[in-house]
Parts: C-alpha cells; structure tokens; sequence
C-alpha cells in the first residue's frame, strides 16, 4: 500500500472498462483432460497448466487422498493425488490455486491488451499507451540490437557522481537504487493526513539475514550473487570486476547490519517515529540527506516518519520486545547515514551500476537477462526457465498501466451478481465477528466495546474502484528501458501529489485482476479485488459451506487483520492508537506467543533445522485462524437452525473445512519455500491448512480425530483468539 520513492519504484495502481460482463462458464461434470502439450483447455479457450475443475458443488473431490486420515494431515486428506501427480511448470517456483487464477488473469489480460491494440488506439490515450508498453517490452530483437546504448545515460549519471551532494542527488532520483525508500501515505496517528516515510532498503538479496547468517545454504547462496555481481560489473567495463564486487557485497552487508529484523519491522510502537527536519537533517551528519529530500521534492516538510530509528529501552519495554529480540535490530537510519558518508563513492558508483543493470536486466540484453533470472530465478527460487516474453510483457504493463487495463477486465468477466453476493457474505462475516466478541472470555467488556466499535467501522471494497485512472500524464514510447523509468517518475509524482491533500480513502492498492485481498489498518478497510472471487475461492453455484469455508475464510482473514499483532493497535478510525486494558493486552500477547510457538515448532527443510519463523507469520496467523473461526460462525447462522444437507456423504462441516484445504492447495519448490520462510509473512501453505485447523474444536468434531492422530492437540493447548 506505500509507494516507494528515493529511487525504487512506485506501487502501482488500478485501471479500466468497455464490453460486455459474460456469464460464468459452465460447469464441468468431470476433470477435463490434458492436450498433447500438457496444458488444460477452458470453455472460452484458455490454457492452463492445472484443470480448472472443482467438482459439481465446490470441492474436487478426484484429488482426495483417501488412504490417509485426515486427523494425520488434512491437507494432502484433501489434496493428495493433486499433490502427488501435478508438476510444477518450469517456468515457475511454485504453482497452487492462486497461481491457477492467474494464469487465467494473465491470459485474459493479454486478450485484452490484444483487442485494444486491433483498434488502432491514439498513442496518447490508455489504449494507446497499454499497447505501446507492451510491445516496446515483447521486442527483444531491438532491445538486443541496441545493447547497453539505452542504459548508458543512466550509467553516465552514475559516473559523474564526484561528491556526496551527487550521491544523494541519485539516490533521489527515480530509476536508481537507494538504500533509504520514501513514499506518501496517511500518518497512522492522524490519518486523515498524508506525511513522507522513509524506511531503509537497498539489498539485492531479499532480506538481510542471506548476508549475516552463516550456515551452508546462506554462504552457498551469497557466492552465487557474487558471481551475479561480477558478471554485471563486467558488463559495465570494470577491469577488476571481481574485486569491486567484492566491495558491493560488503557494503550490502554493512547495510544489512543497519537494517532490522523483518519480524520486527512489523510493529508500529517501534517503527512510528516522527522527525522534524531540522532533527533529521541532524541525524543524517556529514551525509547531505537534504539534497535527496529536495530532489524528490519534500526538502520543504516540516515533518517526516522515519521507520528505523533505534528505540529507548522504555519504547522496547512498552511494546513487549524482549532483550534478545532486540539484538535483532540494527543501527538503523543514524547507522545508515554514517555508512553512506564513510563509504568511497567509487563503492557507490559500482554499486549503483550493478543494481541498476540488475534491475532493468528484463529490458537488457539477453546475456544480462539470463544471468539475474540464473541468480533470482534458479538459485534463489529454483525455477529451472525463464517466464515466456508475453508473460513478462503482460506482467510489466499491469505493473504500470494496471487500472486501464482493469476497467476493462472487471466489464468482461465480474459479473454484477457476484459483487452483491459478496456484499451478503461480508454482512454475515460481520455479524459473526460480532458474536464471537461477545464470547471471548479473555477480553474484558471494556475493550469489547472499543473492538466492536472497530468492527462496525470496518469499511469493505469489492471488486474495483468508483474512478479508474487515467494516466493522463503518463508518457509511454517505443523503448522498453526508458518506459519503466518513464513510469517510475510518474507514479513517484503520482503520489507526491497526495502531500498537502486530504487523505483519498476511495484508493485502491491492487487492481480489479488481482488474485490477491487486503487489509488497510490506516481506512480499516478490507478490499477484495474482482479475479479472486471466482471459484476455487467464490462459486455463486457452489454449496454454500463451500464458499464460507473458500472465500468467507478469506473475508474473515482480512477482517482479522484489523485484530492481528500489529492490526490490533490501531482503532476503529485508523489511528495508531491504544484502546486496550493493560490487562486485556496482555491476554492477547500471551495467545499470540503461544501460536508463535505453534508455528515455530514447523520445520520442513534440511532436516529439521529450517523452521517458519513464527513471529514473522504471527499476523497472517492470526488472520488464517480468527478468519475461519468467523468463517464457521458464518456459516452455521446461515443455516438457521438447521441441519445442512449430506452430500457425496460430506457433511456441511466437513465440506466446509475441506473448502479451506482446497483453497491453499499448492506445491513449491523447496529454494521458494526456504525464500519465503525467510522474508515472507504467510506460512507455507500446508501450515496455512494444518496448522489452524487442529486448533478448532469443530474440526475435531467434524472429522472424529482422536488423541492418538498427528494433528491432534488436547484441548487445553488449542489457541482460540477471536
């Protein structure tokens, strides 16, 4: 949800509309079979590398793995011949029900972009420019023709910094790497006003433990980006490629001891620090952090959130942080500064080489391309090919031209029934949520109060925005490279225009083909966009303990958000703000450390010895688990008082847990599970099944598992939080 400036890219926004919404396809009474090329034909003829067949009332039941318990591993209960049989495409690390989503979204999208292009569209309209995007990117013979020549003003940019001024001057600019980001957004403790955050960044490796931990697989993988490093640096004529990578990877590395934890990243009593300029210019020392600021064009505000200013120990007792977590944070922006003042500016210059070939390595020569995709792709998520081109096109034209692109996605293929169906669900979510809080016997009345006034305030987005942009101002031509930077300068003041306006509640940060939801605690919103509600996640056909198990797990997951760890911090008008008991909280620290230690306790590679990181995960945790508990509430109010009706002998119960299986079911490679483990807040996905279920006594109900199945655990260590 936050753009990211001084010098890294700008989220992207939403777009679109024209024909016709057409009706859903119809559904097939048996699981189609593959053609000759191992692909899946759908009724209006996409091809997919999974059938898109989920049985005739919701749940496939032909991949079920029947010769297991479910009480021993419900998830491959579900799913096991699925899990068993499908293969992960090449041209991908990881391949699930999500992934199946968009493999139709992408191909629907390219339909579009297609059609808009057999219109002969004006190059300075939407059309126009989505067109114009995605052929300069599908143009590899020009790209390869014109070599390193499209790069080489950005290069010389580079070449010419002499001083510090020009350093920060750069790191200012978008298009270049930075090791501090900035963006516009609302202030979490006044959220009706929009302030400039800064945050620090700047690793080529996806998080900071790749460079300061030591075990094999770590040391393995910074070797390979060495290697990567070199090669490019070679590329952008350095004699001792070698050596000044080597400075790369050590300035990487100090930059990564100045950063935090990711874990601890998250919470906002620790992260929420605001800084007045002439403070933080102070803060920055001898390194002229003003020439950045006034290059992006916030060198005049007054005030600014600086995220990783390292805290008191009165701020780290008061958010709960214990003495060995707080080893894990580092010296942050004060350290940052020193290390940018003190290190040579030659280390810069190499540095920002490398990271800008790396990148733009998509629009660069094929040997550039090849080379990142060897270190991002394989080594670190072990995909064995690159994505075809038109995928890539596809991809990097939604990333700049999304809400165009949407406007016509959301006409064609979400139906309006959808939508109201939806907005039923999310009532029926509410109005669990709302019983389950009357229960909670570990909440005092008082905060009961303050969280129903949350939930009541909750505001609920479906399917797309009321205004589509328009890119206006957008200047889109036949060269790939100078596209993206193109974009990158228009979405940074895109959203630099938010300064001084009133908050825009009525944004979206994901467009309408996005398989994706999300949880905003500065609106309390919860947004979910057109493409993930069809089936597996949302069936208007299916049987509705189906969709309450697929989709209103999903609703009740994003509505726990604004309950999680750090969700629960904020009240019902989005402010950063404490609305509970010291006793009350102190209840909730408690249930969360003990799903902490749930999670951590998941231990799937080498052995054992690489765990979830179950402080990290804590917030989708909480989302997964409060999530399905209001699911079932739903649910079971739906019925009325009645019993649900038995179905190829499933219960209502039962098909409603199985939904929640389906929907997370998926197979990674183990380089992209141990990747996510280490830098992404959901568990993987068999934890995100298992892992909560066995903590829901209407599971055990549901399914008979006994004391002496895998997943069973006695009723006393089941954590219920909402």
């Amino acid at each position: 949800m936050k753009h990211l400036l001084m010098g890294a890219a700008a989220v992207a926004l939403l777009a679109g509309c024209t024909p016709k919404a057409t009706a859903p396809a119809e559904e097939l009474t048996a699981p189609p079979v593959a053609n000759a090329d191992g692909k899946y034909e759908t009724a209006d003829g996409l091809l997919l590398s999974a059938p898109d067949y989920w049985g005739s009332w919701g749940i496939d039941l032909s991949v079920q793995k029947t010769d297991i318990k479910p009480g021993d591993d419900f998830y491959v209960w579900t799913n096991g011949k699925w899990l068993d049989s499908f293969v992960i495409p090449s041209d991908r690390s990881r391949y699930g029900s999500f992934d199946l989503l968009s493999e139709k979204s992408e191909q629907r999208v390219l339909k579009i972009i297609n059609d808009l292009a057999a219109t002969k569209p004006a190059t300075d309209t939407p059309e126009g420019k989505i067109g114009a995007y995605y052929n300069a990117y599908l143009n590899t013979d020009t790209i390869e023709a014109a070599g390193l020549t499209p790069a080489q003003p950005y290069l010389d940019k580079i070449n010419a910094i002499q001083s510090l001024d020009d350093l920060a001057v750069l790191f200012g600019t978008p298009g270049f790497a930075s090791p501090i980001n900035g963006f516009v957004f609302a202030d979490d403790k006044d959220p009706e006003t929009n302030i400039f955050q800064m945050g620090l960044g700047g690793l080529g490796m996806p998080d900071r433990d790749y460079y300061l931990k030591d075990d094999a697989k770590s040391v393995e993988l910074r070797g390979k980006y060495l290697e990567l490093l070199t090669f490019l640096l070679g590329k952008a004529g350095y004699e001792d490629a070698a050596g000044e990578a080597q400075k790369v990877l050590d300035l990487e590395t100090a930059i990564a001891k100045a950063d935090w934890d990711r874990a601890l990243s998250r919470n906002p009593d620790i992260t929420y620090n605001k800084v007045s300029k002439d403070d933080f210019v102070a803060m920055a020392g001898t390194f002229p952090v003003l020439r950045a600021l006034d290059t992006i064009g916030v060198g005049n505000e007054q005030n600014y959130l600086v995220a990783q200013i390292p805290p008191t120990q009165e701020e780290l007792d008061a958010a709960g942080i214990s003495a060995e977590d707080a080893t894990k944070l580092g010296g942050g922006f004060p350290a940052m500064f020193k290390l940018a003042a003190e290190t040579p500016l030659d280390t810069w210059k190499a540095y920002l080489t490398a990271h800008f070939l790396s990148d733009y390595a998509g629009v660069l020569p094929k040997d550039i391309d090849d080379a990142d995709f060897a270190f991002y792709g394989t080594a670190l998520r072990g995909q064995p090919e690159q994505r075809e081109r038109w995928k890539r096109a596809v991809s990097a034209t939604q990333g700049t031209l999304g809400e165009a692109i949407g406007k016509v996605f959301v006409a064609r293929y979400f139906p309006p029934e959808n939508k109201a169906a939806m907005d039923d669900l999310v009532k029926n979510l509410r109005k669990a949520m709302a019983a389950n809080l009357e229960d909670l016997g570990w909440m005092s009345d008082a905060t009961k109060v303050k969280a129903e006034e949350k939930l009541n305030a909750f505001t609920p987005k479906i399917g797309y925005p009321d205004k589509f942009e328009t890119y206006d101002t957008l200047v889109v031509g036949d060269n790939a490279l100078d596209n993206i930077i193109s974009a990158q300068v228009w979405q940074t003041q895109d959203n630099l225009s938010d300064l001084g306006q009133p908050v825009d509640k009525t944004k979206w940060f994901m467009t309408p083909q996005t398989i994706n939801a999300y949880y905003n605690p500065a609106f309390n919103e919860i947004v979910f966009p057109a493409a993930i509600l069809q089936p597996p996640f949302f069936n208007i056909s299916a049987d509705p303990a189906v969709n309450y198990g697929a989709i209103g797990g999903v609703i009740g997951h994003e509505m726990g958000h604004g309950f999680d760890d750090q969700g629960a911090k904020y009240n019902g008008d989005g402010v950063l703000q404490n609305w509970w008991t010291d006793e009350d909280l102190a209840a909730f620290r408690k249930l969360g450390d003990a799903l902490v230690a749930q999670y951590s306790a998941y231990c799937p590679l080498d052995d054992g010895e690489t765990c979830v990181n179950g402080r990290l995960t804590l917030g989708e945790n909480i989302g997964d688990l409060g999530g399905l508990s209001l699911a079932y509430r739903a649910y079971k109010m739906s019925l009325n008082g009645k019993e649900a009706p038995v179905i190829d002998g499933l219960t209502g119960d039962q098909r409603f847990f199985m939904a929640w299986a389906q929907v997370w079911r998926s197979k990674y490679r183990d380089e992209a599970t141990r990747q996510q483990m280490a830098s992404d807040p959901h568990s993987p996905a068999n934890y995100r099944v298992n892992g909560i279920v066995r903590n829901l006594d209407e599971w055990y109900t549901a399914f008979d598992v006994k004391p002496d199945d895998a997943l069973y655990l006695p009723p006393e260590a089941r954590i219920r939080i909402w």
